[in-house]
């Protein structure tokens, strides 16, 4: 059984994830087929300045880094808002170092995220996969994340 604990990122801790998150982003969006690689690089760019002009000051979002003991395991980024039926959370990015999944890490920091928003009064949480990502979509509905919108293409 995995223990696990989030910490607010540092701001040193922040400034390294968004550099590496916004090209994985891009990367990702691109490896979908929703857009080329030099406009995906454009959107990660324009989606992080929108969703965190503050960085780590924006309201609403936590940014937190995860950890097993003293080793830094992954991290995670949720938002949580008010909506007319309640406080509903999204979690805009979370991850696991790669040399750590599939040993109950991605699981644990899930998990310790519903704590949360449990003691929040949160309602429910969203978050996006894309959908070449099995191995996060196959975690996400082992965990009972279900489907609420389906994307399709067919290239041609």
């Amino acid at each position: 059984m995995v223990t696990l604990r989030l910490e607010p990122m540092t701001e040193e801790q922040f400034r390294g994830y968004r550099q590496g998150a916004e090209v994985d982003y891009a990367e990702n969006i691109a490896a979908s087929g929703a857009m080329a690689l030099p406009e995906a690089r454009e959107k990660a760019r324009a989606d992080y300045e929108r969703l965190l002009p503050d960085g780590l000051g924006t309201a609403g979002h936590h940014v937190w880094a995860a950890y097993d003991g003293a080793v830094e395991v992954g991290m995670l980024w949720l938002h949580v808002e008010e909506k007319s039926d309640g406080r509903h959370a999204f979690i805009y990015d979370f991850e696991v170092r790669p040399e750590l999944r599939r040993q109950g890490y991605g699981r644990a920091v899930i998990q310790v995220a519903e704590e949360l928003c449990r003691e929040w009064g949160v309602v429910s949480i969203g978050l996006n996969v894309f959908g070449f990502n099995q191995a996060a979509r196959a975690l996400y509905e082992q965990m009972g994340f279900e489907v609420t919108s389906i994307r399709m293409r067919r290239r041609l």
